[in-house]
């Protein structure tokens, strides 16, 4: 009888973990079970539950970098590292670069690898400028131009969008529809999130054209609307370096390993908990802070503002979590009068 007993528990233990490892991603039942493990963290709904998870996978679009090439590192003297406040939000510092608070939004497109360069792009022309020069950087001239970047809508590699930032340069663009600049964003927003006007998202589409011509709105010829960097370079890794960076120039790109817990993510510090690995992804990291005990970094998403806390989420700092300390990329911008 203690056999048949012992069988019994052991056999509905293998069906309840088998039922929990069913569980889909944007089920209201994998949402509670993240808020159950854990409470750095609160998860919720950002995405319908009849999205194509594909659509959500293809979001993911930073290649594997299997291009070891050398790249200027740039590290940071001690006496800075020592003077760094215990919290830090750029917006407090710049004030007068609205850049800081935009969130974008990709569309169905692989191109946060181009997002959070020319955010973090963006950001740094204001604030080197001391927010006398307001530039936006067109994703879709980086996506559809940038050849060596990777394929586009279907992924690339961060460091080589800011390597064309220094050798090509790029142009002027806001966002869809916005006819903001010489090259907007052509990519429709779509509904990544709860029911709403935009259409939903279904597959990745294909990468535009790369059109080196401006709008015929735009009052400057293509070739002479283009910004450049003064030098590009990667991040001394560790989190010292990073708050250095970030407090003396502003925002970086990173790039880190998600998993599938993360779109659910509303507020508090994420830590990953539960959930497959679901692809490499790209933001902008703006600064940093303590919650509640647990240090975070700041960071800005490109999945529009009704995604996470008004598109921003705070991130484990210090451990290198997924690997987001690993890659830290960015460069000074080369001013010119605008």
């Amino acid at each position: 009888m203690t056999s048949l007993t012992g069988i019994f528990v052991m056999l509905l233990f293998s069906l309840t973990v088998a039922a929990i490892d069913n569980l889909h991603p944007l089920s209201d039942e994998f949402i509670d079970l993240i808020n159950k493990k854990q409470n750095l963290w609160r998860a919720g709904r950002n995405f319908p539950s009849n999205i194509p998870f594909r659509h959500i996978k293809g979001l993911m679009g930073v290649l594997p970098n299997r291009n070891f090439e050398k790249f200027n590192t740039m590290t940071h003297d001690t006496e800075l590292r020592a003077s760094l406040p215990e919290n830090f939000d750029p917006r407090d510092k710049w004030p007068n670069c609205p850049s800081l608070n935009e969130i974008r939004d990709q569309g169905s497109c692989g191109s946060c690898w181009a997002f959070g360069a020319v955010e973090a792009m963006t950001d740094r022309v204001c604030i080197h400028s001391n927010g006398t020069q307001h530039f936006h950087f067109s994703a879709e001239d980086v996506v559809s131009c940038c050849k060596d970047c990777g394929d586009g809508c279907h992924g690339g590699l961060p460091k080589h969008a800011w390597r064309y930032y220094q050798n090509v340069g790029i142009v002027s663009g806001g966002n869809y529809d916005s006819n903001q600049g010489c090259r907007p964003y052509s990519i429709l927003p779509c509904e990544h999130h709860v029911p709403g006007p935009r259409p939903q998202c279904d597959s990745i589409v294909n990468t535009p054209k790369c059109i080196k011509s401006c709008q015929a709105i735009h009052n400057t010829q293509y070739e002479k609307d283009k910004q450049y960097a003064k030098h590009v370079y990667f991040i001394s890794e560790g989190e010292d370096q990073i708050k250095a960076e970030l407090y003396k120039n502003g925002p970086v790109e990173a790039s880190f390993q998600v998993y599938a817990d993360l779109i659910t993510y509303k507020d508090g510090v994420y830590k990953h908990v539960y959930g497959d690995f679901l692809g490499l992804h790209a933001v902008k990291i703006i600064g940093w802070g303590v919650e509640n005990g647990a240090k975070y970094w700041l960071v800005a998403n490109s999945w529009n503002t009704d995604w996470g806390n008004k598109g921003f989420f705070k991130f484990l700092r210090g451990e290198n979590h997924c690997n987001i300390e690993s890659e830290i990329v960015t460069g000074i911008p080369l001013l010119v009068n605008i």
